[in-house]
């Protein structure tokens, strides 16, 4: 007793995503000393704790069938009445497809689990442990299942699932068209603020044009709204780790928006005209009609505000994704309804129709000046770009923007004599095809703009080891096409009394850059009910952690070093 005992083991494994493996090695070394063999006081707390989260072998037997490709276990757990939730992990190699979903019910005083067949038919037991969850209380119970006869479908289990609660859709829901309507006054939602104007200073019309108008606005809104949604609930349940605003993480989106808001811009300050029914824009805009317009609008107002989160708006996504399909796409065209209701009450209510202008002359003055804000938006986005994709990337979207700059010019020149061309559209498609080759730039290649804050990055190791320390911790979730965030870090992050205060009082500061994309990011903002961004945590040394609002000031940072 005494003496030095170290240990050591050299450690290999496997680090995997569905595509590859990368193998890794590490030998851990370990400094023990001899006991004199009694128990330790201290540890001995630990060790009990350990051995009773060690799975225990299930008394009854357990049987398991396998059916169009579907594997059905059957356990006799006890008191299988209380159990709230539960999951199956296979010990016997690919008898099941471990990212498949499990149905869990209670059939014939049983827990029968249902999910998708692996790559192998089991022969012989099936072993594996089964964790429940009864009332709080998580019991591992190590079972192995024979081929038998398994119940059919019985009753869910009586769990207290947040999901499964109307109460909860409904919060969720609200939650979303609360998040929506505010999200009108976010920095987001600032580069489409043109088009709404242009749009309002139409709203002079007929109560019929006016209903109408704002009906096609919102449904191009919501129509938006719940296809991104489907489109993330689908890749979500084929595997991929996506959010909210995932398409601008794509740098070919962004060049295309960019194209984009040069056409908007260009047409705004009168270089060409959309022909429209015969008709200029220009002639559309003083008619009576311009439900298709309006459709338009809406979505692209949808699609360009969704890079960033609001109020209320962060967990209601969150929750639309954890929710059933059907529930989630109803909590997603909430989204589109809160976001499309100032335009929508401006159709409806007569009496907030009459404080705006009527249409006339003026109209055409005030587009041109549009075209101001809409050239700022392309010049954002050839930044963003910039960020994303490298310098190369920057410089092959502008050049795309001076080619489709070039062919608009040339089809307004046309359209002022009368004539037509093909060359104006091969331009615009070579400019658009420019920016396929576009690709995202290596991690690392580009950095972040950084604030007065001493700044790490993120990583859940690097959190946990931080709370364990009881280290206080402010972490926020940012991302280059997100203008919320940026606006917080060059104000409030950027403030020098908030990085004073910040390092008085030890706060090591953690940033998650979701630019690109990123699994373990994606991940983390899953467990905080997050799909979108901007996120800010604080981790307090005594475990409890505050979610800090979306827009921030340096007065609320600075209280946080108190």
């Amino acid at each position: 007793p005494g003496t030095a005992f170290p240990i050591s083991v050299k450690v290999n494994w496997l680090v995997c995503d569905p595509s590859l493996c990368v193998p890794q090695a590490a030998t851990l070394d370990l400094a023990l000393t001899v006991g004199d063999g009694a128990p330790d006081a201290k540890s001995a707390p630990g060790f009990a704790k350990a051995r009773a989260a060690l799975p225990r072998l299930l008394p009854a037997a357990a049987t398991y069938a396998v059916s169009n490709g579907q594997v059905v276990i059957a356990a006799a757990i006890p008191d299988v009445g209380n159990a709230k939730s539960a999951e199956f992990f296979p010990i016997t190699e690919f008898v099941t497809d471990y990212s498949a979903p499990q149905t869990v019910t209670v059939a014939g005083g049983k827990l029968r689990i249902e999910t998708k067949s692996g790559s192998t038919k089991p022969n012989g037991a099936l072993i594996g442990v089964l964790a429940v969850d009864a009332g709080g209380t998580r019991t591992a119970w190590q079972i192995n299942a024979q081929p038998g006869e398994v119940p059919g479908t019985g009753e869910p289990l009586s769990g207290d699932d947040p999901y499964s609660d109307p109460g909860y859709f409904a919060a969720a829901l609200l939650g979303a068209i609360l998040g929506g309507l505010l999200l009108n006054i976010m920095p987001c939602v600032f580069p489409i603020l043109s088009l709404k104007a242009l749009s309002l200073a139409r709203a002079g019309g007929s109560e019929r044009e006016a209903r109408a108008e704002a009906l096609a606005y919102t449904a191009g809104i919501v129509l938006t709204c719940v296809s991104l949604g489907a489109l993330i609930l689908g890749l979500r349940a084929a595997g991929s780790s996506i959010g909210w605003a995932f398409q601008l993480q794509d740098p070919r989106v962004i060049a295309i928006l960019l194209l984009l808001m040069t056409a908007i811009g260009l047409n705004f300050a009168g270089l060409f005209e959309i022909e429209v029914g015969g008709r200029g824009v220009g002639s559309a805009l003083a008619s009576k009609g311009g439900t298709s317009g309006a459709f338009w609008t809406g979505v692209l107002a949808a699609f360009v505000a969704t890079p960033c989160t609001g109020p209320f708006m962060g967990a209601a996504l969150g929750a639309a994704i954890a929710l059933p399909p059907v529930a989630g796409l109803a909590v997603f065209a909430g989204l589109g309804l809160g976001l499309a209701l100032p335009f929508l009450a401006l159709g409806y209510i007569p009496s907030l129709r009459r404080v705006l202008p009527k249409p006339g002359a003026w109209m055409d003055s005030f587009r041109r000046i549009l075209a101001v804000p809409m050239f700022l938006t392309a010049l954002g986005l050839a930044w963003v770009l910039g960020r994303q994709a490298g310098v190369d990337g920057m410089i092959l979207g502008l050049g795309g923007a001076m080619l489709l700059a070039l062919a608009l010019w040339w089809l307004g020149s046309r359209q002022r004599g009368g004539r037509q061309t093909l060359v104006p559209l091969l331009l615009a498609l070579v400019a658009l095809l420019s920016v396929v080759p576009l690709r995202t730039a290596p991690i690392g290649a580009i950095e972040s703009a950084s604030t007065l804050l001493s700044e790490e990055p993120f990583s859940q190791t690097r959190l946990n080891a931080l709370r364990a320390a009881k280290t206080p911790v402010f972490l926020y979730f940012t991302a280059d096409w997100c203008l919320t965030c940026k606006v917080n870090e060059r104000g409030a992050l950027a403030d020098a009394s908030v990085a004073k205060a910040f390092k008085q009082a030890g706060i090591v500061t953690l940033v998650g850059d979701w630019t690109r994309g990123d699994p373990a990011i994606t991940r983390f903002l899953d467990a905080q009910r997050r799909s979108g961004i901007p996120l800010y945590l604080f981790y307090r040394p005594d475990g409890t952690v505050e979610t800090l609002p979306q827009l921030l000031t340096p007065s609320r940072l600075a209280a946080l070093a108190r």
